[in-house]
């Protein structure tokens, strides 16, 4: 597979790719224990339709997609294929990014966060959002608990950990690197996700 793009996103920012249907998309973690929050959207002159992590769970009737299934749009459609699981993170899909709010309890406002890095690259890809879809927390640790507890551990994630996408349409696929840095969730510290874009093949 050629790679034809490669982004490079800092600790706690954003980036965006427009990916075609076939090609393939490797998100990789390269100093390890930093959380990648993904969001997919169809664009079709306007937002058309985005991947609902609901619609994933309903539809994979599991917390998180097996390798060869697939993540899933808000109209059911299937957007991604889960092609390579190269981390022994169990990955999330129940916690919303973190935003204003969330630092702002924590006694830290102005702090970077993932909703808004997420806006910004909509923003600048011309995309007007009413809602934010939750995302899929790539890396991160958050598996519910026996007592029902949902609580963040710090990312197992080793450096160089990554997923192999594959994408099923045409598609703006936005990553953010997790901004969390007051709690074990990116193992203390923020660091840097990179996305490497190849073109259509296994």
């Amino acid at each position: 597979m050629p790679l034809r793009q490669e982004i490079e996103i800092g600790p706690q920012s954003g980036g965006s790719v427009r990916v075609r249907e076939g090609e393939t998309v490797r998100v990789v973690d390269p100093e390890g224990q930093q959380v990648a929050d993904l969001w997919a959207f169809v664009l079709d002159g306007g937002l058309v339709d985005w991947l609902s992590v609901s619609q994933t769970r309903d539809m994979a009737e599991r917390m998180f997609p097996k390798v060869g299934e697939h993540f899933y749009s808000d109209r059911a459609a299937p957007l991604l294929t889960l092609v390579e699981d190269n981390s022994p993170s169990p990955h999330d899909m129940l916690f919303p990014a973190c935003d204003r709010g969330l630092y702002e309890r924590a006694g830290l406002p102005g702090h970077p966060n993932c909703r808004d890095n997420m806006l910004r690259q909509l923003r600048d890809a011309g995309v007007e959002l009413p809602f934010v879809p939750d995302p899929v927390n790539l890396f991160q640790r958050s598996e519910p608990q026996a007592d029902g507890r949902l609580e963040v551990f710090a990312s197992d994630n080793p450096p160089g950990g990554n997923v192999l996408l594959r994408a099923n349409q045409d598609l703006l696929l936005v990553v953010t690197a997790c901004s969390v840095d007051f709690h074990p969730t990116n193992g203390g510290r923020c660091t840097g996700i990179r996305l490497e874009l190849s073109s259509g093949g296994d």
